[in-house]
């Protein structure tokens, strides 16, 4: 059963996306609850873990979260590591811990280079270390990559090269 206990099920995966469905963000503590109670029936389960970090973390308790997020993130592979990151990091960045959170983003935008939501997140924490610069060629350059527009394609070496110029200053 120990084993087990670590894995994501399709039944236990049903579970959190319905519970993740009827969440109240005005009102989380029955969803925190809910959570909690999940994981008293699967001890240590990263993927358990990592929701009640979010619940608590979309509850304004950003605190309790991160001890959640911590215990979660050896266990999560894929998309759920990847979420669990964002949202580590993010939290992070509201409680101050900047260097930190710029830490997480940079190894997390390492492991998932595709991921568009980590890099906008990762702006927002060097906009908050006060590297406004680097902040827009981060985002900067998430445009020149996915936004394929006629006039963004006509423009992207320059807007590359822009991104490039506020990289290094």
């Amino acid at each position: 059963m120990g084993a087990v206990s670590t894995e994501l099920t399709p039944e236990l995966a049903a579970t959190i996306e319905e519970a993740f469905a009827n969440r109240d963000r005005a009102n989380m503590q029955p969803t925190i609850d809910f959570f909690a109670d999940l994981l008293t029936k699967h001890p240590g389960n990263p993927y358990i873990l990592y929701e009640v970090g979010g619940s608590y973390d979309t509850a304004g308790r950003e605190e309790k979260a991160i001890e959640y997020y911590e215990q979660a993130l050896p266990g999560l592979s894929g998309d759920t590591k990847r979420r669990c990151l964002l949202q580590y990091g993010s939290t992070l960045r509201n409680l101050d811990r900047i260097d930190e959170s710029l830490e997480v983003f940079a190894a997390a935008c390492k492991e998932f280079p595709e991921s568009d939501s980590l890099r906008v997140f990762k702006a927002l924490s060097l906009q908050a270390a006060g590297r406004k610069d680097k902040a827009l060629a981060t985002l900067l350059l998430l445009v020149a990559d996915r936004l394929a527009t006629p006039e963004i394609k006509r423009y992207e070496a320059a807007i590359r090269g822009n991104a490039e110029h506020l990289a290094n200053l």
